[in-house]
């Protein structure tokens, strides 16, 4: 995307655009967390097993997988503001559907809606956050991660509350929805308004991953699969392998997205430390333990512990391979979209394929799968050497870049 005419932006309004872009990131991740505490509610009212759980649960993917090459398109028709807001409404009035459905079928139809405005969204916002980035000429993406976190604990602290007094999951849906989309319409006012210059042409409307996209969606696969996993599994394996209670489970659910917050908000001051590689491959060690002590806890404390370390580890995995493709070739739109579908078809693909494993032998199995995986951080880590920076202040280049006037 490029900018409009001959207009700049000012360094006191890319500082607003990061700020609302960050919004952006929070709402988004509210939604999710909202959704990740209620799924065992939501498995209930629609008396599904667990293996048809995870069935469902692979609409998410399905429906992501569908919809993502597609922001490209979207984006270039509309322009960044435009589209980011009506993505955006889409994803977070998305939230009531699961817990409207009664059988197997409804659900799979929900959750196929569910990924594909998730997606959407996804690509639009990290899309303008890969743009501040460039405009403030030093990492940011670790902490507008963070800020999805953030987003996601607190959504997750509310279906918390919401699970330990039994409310009903389809009030407690309607109203975060609501709530969720009035603050992502005033956020995405701020943002960046990215429009194509006079003649571009404007990108295929279903764009494939280019092969720059590739190595660094594996490496995000990794990561991204053991978040979707925990995300939408660790209250039910509290609950079913270690008989919690409801809110000691779904807390479980939000002392993971807590590490995740924390790693990510500090996040950018430790990879312009010690370097996206270095980074990457310790978080590697630290979620490969996490993942042994949850397959080896006996008790609640164990688990939430494992699944703490398990978010600590993988945290700033994503901001810097979404970093990584934005430099990795001429077209960053499209290489950002592309690790966008591999890496958030994971998160998706992973809670039905641990639904399946689990049924096949047990949600300790399913486990082993993740553990295993994120021992791929470790190898393979040296492909986000694209996605190093230098930390630094503003660039003074920043008040002459090109761009729109938000």
């Amino acid at each position: 995307m490029s900018a409009v005419g001959d207009e700049v932006c000012t360094p006191a309004e890319v500082k607003r655009a990061r700020y609302a872009v960050a919004a952006v990131f929070t709402v988004h991740g509210a939604v999710t967390g909202s959704f990740a505490t209620r799924v065992p509610w939501i498995q209930d009212h629609a008396d599904v097993s667990t293996g048809q759980l995870g069935f469902a649960l692979a609409f998410t993917a399905f429906g992501a997988a569908c919809a993502m090459p597609l922001a490209g398109s979207v984006t270039h028709r509309f322009g960044s503001r435009t589209a980011l807001r009506g993505l955006l409404a889409l994803w977070t009035l998305s939230l009531v559907l699961p817990a409207l459905a009664p059988n197997l079928l409804t659900l799979c139809l929900a959750m196929f809606a569910y990924g594909a405005t998730a997606g959407m969204a996804d690509v639009a916002m990290n899309a303008l956050g890969v743009e501040v980035e460039r405009l403030l000429h030093r990492s940011v993406m670790s902490g507008l991660h963070g800020m999805w976190s953030a987003g996601a604990l607190i959504g997750s602290a509310g279906g918390t509350l919401a699970a330990h007094l039994g409310a009903d999951a389809r009030l407690h849906h309607a109203l975060a929805a609501a709530v969720l989309t009035g603050l992502g319409l005033l956020a995405c006012q701020w943002v960046l308004d990215i429009r194509p210059a006079a003649g571009e042409e404007p990108p295929p409307r279903f764009a494939l991953p280019p092969r720059s996209a590739l190595l660094i969606g594996a490496v995000g696969f990794c990561a991204v699969f053991a978040e979707g996993a925990s995300l939408d599994w660790s209250a039910v394996y509290l609950r079913d392998r270690l008989e919690s209670s409801a809110g000691v489970a779904a807390a479980c659910t939000t002392g993971f997205m807590l590490t995740m917050a924390v790693a990510r908000i500090v996040g950018d001051a430790v990879v312009n430390r010690f370097g996206a590689v270095r980074t990457v491959r310790a978080g590697g060690v630290l979620a490969a333990l996490g993942g042994l002590l949850i397959v080896a806890a006996d008790r609640p404390a164990v688990a939430i512990g494992g699944f703490g370390l398990m978010g600590l580890g993988i945290a700033v995995v994503m901001p810097l391979c979404f970093a990584a493709a934005g430099h990795s070739g001429p077209n960053a739109s499209q290489a950002i979209a592309g690790v966008a579908t591999i890496t958030y078809t994971s998160g998706l693909i992973a809670p039905s394929l641990i639904g399946g494993v689990a049924q096949a032998t047990s949600l300790t199995a399913s486990f082993v799968v993740v553990t295993v995986l994120t021992c791929g951080l470790v190898a393979f880590a040296g492909v986000l050497r694209g996605g190093e920076r230098t930390g630094g202040k503003v660039s003074p280049q920043a008040a002459a870049v090109p761009g729109p006037r938000p």
